[in-house]
């Protein structure tokens, strides 16, 4: 979970009447299709048998997994819902050196439970270019790997490869008419990517958060422009195209892109996207009532028909994140509140899933009385920190007591969904040195703090952090202050 950014004030204009056809239902035939993201970062989740009686009881016929656990793949068998899995970047380097590693995970992991559970996509890691750990360049030839050892079972033309790419990816996202891709990444990985998915019929894989570009430019966007509502629209002056809403703008910025290099064939589908229901006090936008329009407008926007602006054709398949809240992520307290459901399979909002439910769907602009917060009960630890108003200079270092793994997944949460600023730790870079994981762990925790303004809350990550009030010292590395 990546942000982009729309820093240009919009238009004011009059409102066409053919935006009223947003609203309208058709048939599913002439729609995409909506499918939700099921994380299991947490210690209170329902048993995978019941979670999938949860995704058939709502309708929903897609499930996208971050790992290849076999429970929920035996719990899918025979559900009828299709299946995207994971390869985690941490398997990556191992994927990508040998053959043999990619044709034994395949089979253990792929050929033993389809076609009963129904797997039609390997997603082969998650935002791998912000992953700190360098798996870039280890992610074509695992791509290749993979499927390679799904021709040898005869499974290529039922199961695609592709990988999520963050919006962080591009280059420029705003107009969307000027999307690009960032220049190291073209040559090196863009092109042979684009390559392999055309040649093997497959799509780009794109996480795409229009909160994150509402959050920190909420002096510029719209909040109805962000949420789907009606608005007046913004101007494309690139091309003249008017966008209703900043999901629509953010995708037409990754076919600008794909446009750019000449893939315009290359078929998108959006693995990412979502809104908190709560968070910390300075995470703007991240509420109850909002998120429920988000994903409600979301679910209207998509299986009411129609692709983009800019690809009107282009049905999109889109993955909302999260079936449930986890209550174990890190970060601040919106990561821990994107669940469309609580633990216990309630609802956190009522929102429909399907065409037949769209017909009595309307998006809410106001609460129900005493309804206006109803989310889980607070994180141990979501007030900590020392925010600007009260501290002078302050700074937000790694906690290395709490061990190497707690500290790694914090750190790529910051480098990954957090959006902190790690070039300077990258190798070359002038924060590299010294290379150790409190090192780099601090770096990026103090990014995502100042960042931050320093609030509330975002010196936590877990219980792995902590603000000091001196300068940190690692080898010649400077610390921010601010952004």
């Amino acid at each position: 979970m990546l942000c982009s950014s729309e820093n240009h004030r919009m238009e004011r204009l009059a409102l066409p009447c053919f935006f009223l056809l947003l609203v309208s239902i058709f048939t599913s035939s002439d729609a995409g299709s909506i499918g939700v993201n099921y994380g299991r970062i947490a210690n209170n989740l329902p048993s995978a048998t019941k979670v999938v009686e949860l995704l058939k009881s709502h309708g929903l016929e897609r499930v996208k997994v971050f790992d290849t656990d076999p429970a929920v793949l035996k719990a899918l068998s025979g559900s009828g819902i299709k299946v995207t899995v994971d390869l985690p970047n941490e398997q990556l380097f191992a994927a990508a050196r040998s053959k043999s590693f990619a044709a034994s995970w395949v089979q253990r992991n792929i050929a033993a439970y389809h076609p009963s559970t129904q797997i039609e996509a390997i997603a082969v890691g998650n935002e791998v270019f912000v992953d700190t750990r360098n798996t870039t360049r280890y992610l074509i030839p695992a791509m290749k790997n993979v499927h390679d050892a799904l021709v040898k079972l005869n499974l290529n033309n039922a199961i695609k490869v592709s990988s999520p790419i963050a919006l962080s990816a591009l280059q420029n996202s705003y107009p969307s008419s000027a999307g690009s891709f960032r220049p190291e990444l073209v040559e090196s990985v863009f092109k042979p990517m684009l390559d392999f998915l055309r040649q093997t019929g497959s799509y780009l894989m794109v996480n795409a958060y229009p909160f994150f570009a509402y959050e920190s430019n909420s002096d510029v966007i719209s909040l109805d422009y962000a949420l789907f509502r009606e608005n007046p629209g913004v101007v494309d002056a690139g091309n003249g195209l008017r966008y209703f809403s900043l999901f629509d703008a953010q995708i037409d910025a990754v076919f600008a892109a794909l446009s750019a290099l000449k893939y315009d064939d290359i078929k998108l589908v959006v693995t990412e996207t979502g809104w908190p229901s709560d968070g910390d006090e300075n995470e703007i936008g991240a509420s109850m009532q909002n998120a429920a329009a988000y994903n409600g407008n979301m679910v209207r926007r998509i299986l009411t028909g129609g692709g983009t602006p800019l690809r009107p054709k282009a049905d999109l398949t889109v993955y909302l994140f999260a079936l449930f809240n986890e209550n174990q992520k890190n970060g601040p307290t919106s990561e821990r509140n994107y669940g469309l459901f609580y633990p216990n399979e309630q609802k956190v909002y009522d929102i429909p899933f399907t065409v037949e439910g769209l017909k009595n769907y309307h998006d809410n602009r106001s609460p129900l009385p005493g309804q206006e917060r109803m989310t889980t009960p607070p994180v141990s630890g979501r007030t900590g920190g020392v925010s600007t108003s009260s501290a002078g200079n302050t700074w937000c270092v790694a906690k290395g007591e709490v061990g190497k793994e707690k500290l790694q997944a914090a750190l790529d949460f910051a480098c990954g969904e957090g959006g902190a600023d790690c070039r300077p730790i990258q190798p070359g870079s002038t924060c590299y040195d010294p290379n150790t994981l409190n090192a780099h762990a601090s770096f990026a925790f103090n990014s995502y703090y100042q960042r931050k303004g320093r609030a509330g809350g975002s010196c936590y990550f877990g219980g792995a952090a902590y603000v000091v009030t001196q300068p940190p010292r690692f080898g010649k590395c400077e610390f921010p202050t601010g952004y």
